[in-house]
């Protein structure tokens, strides 16, 4: 009987030894405010899946919606001001 053996990096992503650098960790950081209304925007589109919108849904789905154009619209102006530095015209 032959016993089937994966490659063990090849199963599994990350190991405990590959821990995230700095800069992987400071660009979730900065992007933490578009994941979290991106959470939100779900969190209010889920709680409409099993019933008719209400108002207040509907409300409350278009600010989550807001906010979460709002956070990438940050997102992208952080990023652009970081690429372009000094005053590109």
């Amino acid at each position: 009987m032959e016993h089937i053996v994966t490659v063990q990096d090849a199963v599994t992503a990350f190991a405990d030894w590959i821990e995230p650098t700095n800069a992987e960790l400071d660009a979730i950081e900065s992007e933490m405010p578009a994941i979290l209304a991106d959470v939100d925007l779900l969190d209010a589109q889920i709680v409409t899946l099993d019933r008719t919108p209400t108002e207040l849904d509907a409300r409350r789905i278009r600010r989550a919606r807001r906010r979460v154009l709002a956070a990438r619209r940050d997102l992208a102006n952080r990023t652009a001001g970081a690429i372009l530095p000094g005053g590109a015209a």
